[in-house]
């Protein structure tokens, strides 16, 4: 048994895969103890944010949370970059509407401190906070 389990995992080493990352196998990939499609997704929608690259990050946290399988803390954090994409490019309206998906996940959800101390979108965060508490 175990002969067969090396067997297995030295396949996919030398095929190019590694074992805490997707292997692509033309299908979709194997994922072995690394982070699902979903989190990648994630990740590199933040990346674009960061990157000031809003119109891809938009579309990639659009794919994040059209995910039926996306866990609750996955779709918080693309709401939340949704949110602050929206809010400084002037659709305040589509920013509390994010605000408040995050707030109706998690009725306690808070911005960081730099997070709300943003000029932008933490009076809008609060805004949407005091009318979801009351």
């Amino acid at each position: 048994m175990s002969r067969w389990l090396l067997v297995g995992l030295s396949t996919l080493l030398f095929s190019g895969c590694n074992v805490v990352s997707t292997c692509d196998d033309g299908g979709g990939g194997i994922r072995l103890f690394g982070k699902d499609q979903v989190e990648q997704k994630l990740e590199i929608a933040v990346k674009e944010y960061e990157e000031g690259n809003y119109v891809t990050a938009m579309n990639s946290l659009e794919a994040v949370l059209a995910t039926k399988s996306a866990s609750r803390a996955q779709k918080i954090r693309a709401n939340k970059y949704m949110a602050f994409i929206s809010c400084i490019s002037s659709r305040e309206k589509s920013c509390k509407e994010y605000f408040k998906n995050i707030l109706e996940i998690n009725p306690e959800f808070n911005l960081s401190a730099a997070e709300a101390g943003h000029p932008i979108w933490g009076p809008v965060f609060k805004n949407v906070k005091d009318k979801f508490d009351k």
